[in-house]
């Protein structure tokens, strides 16, 4: 299952009816069946009381986690998630690792391609790939564990801990 950085949610159909979807139409589950399922995974990301609000009606994070339900509930045997903290109040950074900690523990294989070090801190295991971006990229620069990641030579590595800083003085 993959949840894509746009979320790729139907605006016509609520968060209940973005997770059964694919059930129905893919897996051929039964409507009521569906529904259970829906309604678990959405609780399980704490979406529980917006099940029937339309995407438009939800927060990006929120919106999010109605992508992540519905890849769930198809019970797929790898989770991709493409940068799923881009554009998270920092709040909804630490909620999204929860979850995805919460995904691994439940014996889910889960891939995770992101830039924030926050993110990054909580991999099991973390291949860099590199050197720059575009057609400068896809070499593998480093693999390892995050500890192992901040002592390398590699611009990911360099940079992990790097936050910017106030500037001591003003300008007059």
């Amino acid at each position: 299952g993959m949840v894509f950085q746009s979320f790729n949610l139907f605006p016509h159909l609520t968060a209940k009816g973005n997770v059964m979807i694919g059930q129905t139409k893919v897996l051929k589950k039964s409507k009521e069946e569906a529904e259970r399922e829906a309604l678990k995974q959405l609780d399980a990301v704490g979406l529980l009381d917006r099940a029937d609000f339309k995407p438009a009606q939800l927060s990006g994070g929120q919106q999010q986690r109605v992508a992540i339900a519905r890849a769930v509930a198809m019970h797929p045997d790898i989770l991709l998630f493409d940068e799923p903290t881009i554009g998270l109040h920092p709040h909804d950074i630490d909620r999204m690792n929860q979850l995805l900690l919460k995904l691994r523990d439940k014996g889910n294989t889960v891939l995770v391609v992101e830039h924030k070090p926050e993110t990054i801190a909580i991999a099991d295991h973390v291949v860099d790939l590199g050197p720059g971006a575009g057609t400068a990229g896809g070499t593998i620069c480093f693999e390892g564990t995050v500890d192992e990641l901040r002592g390398s030579a590699t611009t990911t590595g360099k940079h992990l801990d790097y936050r910017a800083r106030l500037k001591d003085s003003v300008r007059k």
